[in-house]
């Protein structure tokens, strides 16, 4: 009875009630229209496919793979890049408060500098005028986590990762800064990578927030459940065809 339950929560909620609705129609129209029908049918098992679990890990695998965590990392700072923020969500401050992606980067900084106890350039500002900079709520929150704030450096002028790189690097010339160690989410490192190598720029990689694993795919494995990874490893895709193809 649980399993049932399971299986029909999934296909009612978006987006599995919408995938069903478009391969249902789909063999409704095959009597009328072949044509139409299937390309409802294909549309639908697509979608369906983007949806699940083994697909967006197989997505994700791609980007992590080969990434590890150094046992004995070595650096003179480190650069962990913004991932985002809700700039309505309330927290003590009222200002905001990181993503969930984000906050897993944070958390890695936090316990790298602890280890290290060397500056954290905290990276990332605001996309449109209206939103508010990611490294002043990021910044905020390292200070609440216990890094001091002498120990700080905000870098809030970036609007992707190539910028990123760009303005970090600035900042390690002016404070002689060597050995940077580069904090991010693992499926994103590759790509960040990349960009500071196209500065000229040499980073120690230290990924944080590894989202495939080793395991054992059961049924409930293969239900639509979100588009999120899906879309996120696709998006890393493409800026790296851009990063090797277009820069």
């Amino acid at each position: 009875m649980f399993a049932f339950k399971k299986a029909i929560t999934s296909l009612v909620l978006p987006p599995g009630l919408f995938i069903v609705i478009l391969i249902l129609s789909g063999f409704l129209l095959l009597k009328k229209s072949w044509k139409a029908g299937l390309v409802n049918i294909i549309i639908g098992f697509s979608l369906w496919c983007a949806s699940i679990i083994p697909v967006s890990d197989m997505l994700m695998k791609g980007l992590e793979t080969g990434l590890t965590m150094p046992k004995d990392p070595r650096g003179d700072v480190i650069i962990v890049l913004g991932g985002g923020v809700y700039d309505e969500v309330p927290d003590l401050s009222g200002e905001g408060a990181p993503s969930e992606d984000a906050l897993a980067r944070l958390v890695t900084a936090v316990r790298l500098q602890k280890r290290l106890h060397v500056p954290v350039i905290v990276s990332g500002g605001a996309v449109f005028p209206w939103r508010r900079p990611e490294a002043l709520v990021d910044a905020r929150l390292l200070a609440d986590l216990g890094v001091p704030t002498d120990k700080i450096i905000i870098e809030d002028k970036s609007r992707d990762t190539l910028e990123n790189a760009r303005h970090t690097d600035q900042i390690c010339k002016d404070h002689h800064f060597s050995r940077p160690l580069l904090v991010t989410s693992a499926y994103h490192m590759k790509r960040a990578v990349l960009s500071f190598k196209k500065v000229g720029m040499d980073v120690t990689t230290f990924p944080s927030a590894f989202k495939v694993w080793k395991r054992t795919y059961h049924w409930d494995d293969y239900l639509p459940t979100s588009f999120g990874d899906t879309r996120t490893a696709c998006r890393e895709y493409v800026g790296l065809l851009y990063y090797r193809v277009v820069l």
